[in-house]
């Protein structure tokens, strides 16, 4: 059984010991280590994928949380091997809502076979959706949008997520909430070609180029790393020349960028799809 532990943390020597000693003294295989110190910051992270026999899951887990209450790590273990049930989203947006929707209805049509356990918001705009759909609704932001980014995971831990959907979540997720939910869980979409067009205004920046072929990029966000080879999923749409400005948008924004998550989001749920070492490769 594959199985991906990520430890977050105030940064002190000898955090990775422990969890190495205990995967291994259970007989695991440890296929992949991650370990990153954020010096400003004084934290620690981790990422560890191992193989390890399903009935010795339960007993690597107790000495997890052993380790987690000496050492003050934020310890989670997930299996992206999920048989018993369908894997569970958290849609997360902010004002534009047609990549939601598109997610909620993919859903709903069994085009995604996910549930959508929980939708997450720094702003009011999508709220509607989530009572159209009749899931739970939580707002994480103040009155100017500043979010509390522990209390967004705080609530995908609550609802037991598998995989958290940045739907034009218009929010910089910081490097310890990344980690915490590390290995492919995290996907996210970008209005825009990349690694051509990064940044908040990819169609502005795409038109000031005098392009004729727009997209957008379902990727992994990967901690410390820009969206390169997490890429999952990308669409085109191509246009004439001369065509406006805001109509590329509109195109963008109303049909290419729902199309773009959804094929994202469905190939990951799916199992066709699996991030090793911060590459996006096929499921054997």
């Amino acid at each position: 059984m594959q199985l991906i532990i990520t430890a977050v943390g105030p940064d002190h020597r000898g955090l990775a010991d422990p969890i190495v000693h205990c995967v291994t003294k259970l007989g695991a295989n440890i296929a992949e280590i991650q370990m990153f110190d954020h010096d400003e910051e004084s934290v620690f992270s981790m990422l560890t994928r191992v193989e390890l026999e399903t009935e010795l899951v339960e007993q690597l887990q107790s000495s997890l949380q052993e380790i987690s209450t000496r050492t003050g790590l934020s310890i989670r273990t997930w299996s992206p091997t999920i048989t018993d049930r369908k894997p569970r989203l958290a849609i997360c947006a902010t004002y534009r809502q047609e990549t939601p929707l598109a997610v909620l209805q993919a859903v709903s049509d069994g085009i995604i076979q996910a549930e959508a356990s929980v939708m997450i918001s720094n702003r009011g705009a999508c709220r509607g959706l989530a009572e159209q759909f009749d899931i739970p609704w939580f707002s994480i932001g103040d009155a100017d949008g500043r979010v509390d980014d522990e209390r967004m995971i705080d609530i995908c831990d609550e609802f037991d997520v598998d995989y958290i959907v940045l739907a034009r979540y218009m929010r910089i997720l910081p490097p310890s909430s990344v980690w915490k939910y590390a290995g492919g869980r995290i996907i996210n979409l970008h209005h825009g070609l990349l690694p051509s067009f990064p940044g908040m205004r990819p169609y502005h920046d795409a038109f000031a180029a005098r392009m004729l072929t727009y997209g957008a990029t379902c990727h992994f966000i990967v901690p410390e790393l820009d969206a390169g080879n997490q890429i999952i999923n990308q669409t085109t749409f191509a246009v004439a020349p001369g065509t406006p400005r805001d109509e590329i948008i509109r195109r963008g924004q109303e049909e290419n960028e729902p199309c773009c998550l959804v094929e994202g989001v469905r190939r990951v749920v799916a199992g066709e799809v699996q991030l090793h070492f911060n590459r996006v490769v096929a499921t054997p």
